[in-house]
């Protein structure tokens, strides 16, 4: 009985030593990886930690666990952190400090899991404020609308006093700006007390692409006034910026504030050569990239790029033609063909396209857009079933195709192509709204009046959304921006008085109001000349000279195609008030000139 009770005693007392020793063990290993992970030793602590596993027969603290997927992390070996997950026993699944550890390194490791980040997040009750901005790191990765509604669920239900720590409002603005919110972003911005170069970098870079330009050109300036540091990227994006709005005098605003030591860098240079050539002004993207001396990839194309919009395509060739040919990619032979297809020239496209090796669907399109506009109808159908033999047909294709029709009014190949479009595509609505409209305003020009207004009648009742036209301009150094038949501006009784008298002067002189062009069911209370009058560039127009009524040069730029009676009463308008109007639309830059002539040749 009694060596029955020692032996229980005993068997206890080796339990708690060998458990005693198991745990000092577990901290001297613990604190040997956190001293070499300390070190940026990294591979040593996983060599370490191997050795602790087969001696200890993976019976691991939560130190250890949490310095090996630091390891991990650090040296980003995705199969090793996930080794060490798979090891993790139930009793430690759920510890605060391996779940952080395991956060970290599902969002910073580049494995392309940041969902699992998110999905052992909703596991800690008390996350810190170190787990918050790790988690606001994933949701940046993800850049999805899931990711989204996490970072705004958090930032909801964390502390208040969480709200005052800078890193977690610098990872929280990077997310949003990820995500692609900026408008939640700037909020955040604003409440930045230090606002950084990089900060202001982040949210130029979100409003840029937000399509919002005139934000980050606002930013550019208040950093001026703040006394913070514009560094290389904030350059870039303000140019990227000035290429978005089109206005020559901010252009010239920004270049004379470009250091010395930024005007000569190849990123600088390309990107000024795109401006130039996005705002009409090709002799200064020429002048910009003749001082380059060896162009990239990039720099040849935003230059072929610049002739094209303009309308220059000889010398987009030229350039093309000159490009070491282990630089041309496909965005250049895009740009190249897109060059010819807005000057006509045809035959050079043919022999552009027959030389690429790989043809993508881009490219196809490109080609099949330019034999479209040059009214080879023929041949451009026969290039699309070429291509649909071996790829699934797609819509923009086939809208190349029905534009082309429209520029001759080809009633019956418009309908054709539109009823090929329903077919192939009946669930994309945006493409068949377009291709309903173009069908409408073929038949139209064609002088099938009731074939039009009942497509036009039918658009109306299904209550489809058709894309705002809207255009903006910059008068005296002020931006602004109108929507089609727009009353929003405080002085809108003068910009439609100046457009009546537009309009009177233009009848005077010849113009007849084309309703061919009208897209929408007329109102009781509106004219075919109240209706064309109200397109957003003529409001633009119209700004312009209320501002500056002698002004001999308007800069307007739009999102939507320009329509064919507000080129021919454009070009009007600029012979008549002999001012030159540039016009930048969805597809390129006229130049209206005080001869009366456009740049485009109406070619368009």
């Amino acid at each position: 009985m009694l060596n029955k009770f020692l032996n229980h005693r005993l068997e206890k007392i080796i339990i708690y030593t060998n458990r005693l020793l198991s745990n000092r063990l577990n901290f001297n290993f613990g604190y040997e990886m956190k001293l070499l992970n300390d070190k940026k030793e990294y591979k040593k602590a996983l060599e370490l930690f191997d050795e602790f596993k087969d001696k200890m027969n993976e019976k691991f603290s939560s130190m250890i666990i949490t310095q090996a997927l630091k390891a991990s992390t650090q040296i980003n070996d995705f199969q090793y952190g996930l080794n060490i997950h798979r090891m993790i026993s139930s009793r430690l699944i759920n510890d605060d400090y391996i779940l952080a550890s395991l956060i970290h390194f599902y969002s910073y490791i580049k494995n392309n899991e940041p969902n699992k980040a998110i999905d052992i997040f909703n596991k800690i009750k008390n996350p810190d404020q170190v787990v918050v901005i790790v988690l606001f790191n994933a949701c940046a990765q993800l850049q999805n609308d899931k990711a989204l509604n996490v970072i705004k669920k958090v930032f909801q239900e964390i502390p208040r006093d969480f709200h005052l720590n800078p890193r977690i409002l610098t990872s929280l603005f990077d997310a949003l700006i990820k995500c692609n919110d900026c408008s939640s972003a700037e909020i955040i911005f604003s409440k930045m007390k230090k606002k950084t170069t990089e900060s202001y970098g982040n949210v130029m870079s979100g409003f840029n692409k937000e399509n919002n330009p005139e934000k980050t050109y606002y930013l550019f300036n208040q950093m001026k006034i703040d006394g913070i540091e514009r560094n290389f990227v904030i350059f870039l994006c303000v140019i990227k910026a000035l290429s978005q709005i089109g206005d020559y005098s901010r252009c010239q605003l920004v270049i004379e504030q470009i250091p010395k030591s930024f005007i000569n860098n190849n990123q600088i240079q390309n990107a000024l050569v795109d401006m130039w050539g996005k705002t009409g002004y090709v002799d200064q993207a020429e002048k910009i990239f003749k001082k380059i001396s060896q162009p990239d990839h990039i720099g040849y194309t935003a230059m072929i790029n610049s002739y094209g919009l303009n309308g220059i395509g000889t010398e987009a060739i030229k350039i093309y033609r000159h490009m070491p040919i282990e630089i041309i990619d496909e965005v250049v032979n895009i740009c190249v063909l897109n060059a010819c297809s807005h000057s006509g020239l045809v035959d050079d496209a043919r022999i552009v396209f027959n030389n690429i090796q790989n043809k993508t669907e881009k490219i196809y399109t490109t080609m099949i857009d330019c034999l479209s506009r040059g009214a080879f109808f023929q041949e451009a159908e026969q290039l699309i079933d070429e291509f649909e033999r071996n790829h699934l047909p797609i819509w923009p294709m086939h809208m190349a195709l029905l534009s082309g029709a429209r520029n001759v009014s080809n009633a019956y190949l418009s309908q054709k192509v539109y009823d090929r479009i329903k077919k192939l595509f009946p669930e994309s609505t945006n493409p068949l709204i377009s291709a309903a409209i173009l069908l409408a305003n073929t038949y139209a020009s064609s002088g099938d009046v009731d074939k039009a207004s009942d497509i036009r009648i039918q658009l109306y009742k299904s209550s489809a959304k058709r894309k705002i036209g809207i255009s903006w301009t910059v008068v005296n150094e002020k931006y602004y921006e109108f929507r089609a038949h727009d009353q929003s501006h405080p002085r809108s009784r003068e910009i439609y008085a100046e457009l009546e008298k537009m309009s009177k002067e233009l009848i005077a002189h010849g113009h007849q109001f084309d309703s061919s062009w009208i897209t929408r069911p007329i109102n009781d209370n509106e004219t075919i000349v109240s209706v064309l009058c109200g397109h957003s560039e003529k409001l633009a127009i119209a700004w312009n000279f209320v501002e500056n009524p002698n002004t001999s040069r308007i800069q307007v730029a739009k999102n939507l195609r320009v329509c064919g009676d507000c080129h021919r009463a454009t070009k009007l308008i600029a012979a008549i008030r002999q001012c030159e109007i540039i016009v930048r639309d969805a597809n390129r830059i006229h130049h209206f000139y005080k001869s009366g002539k456009c740049s485009c040749n109406d070619y368009f």
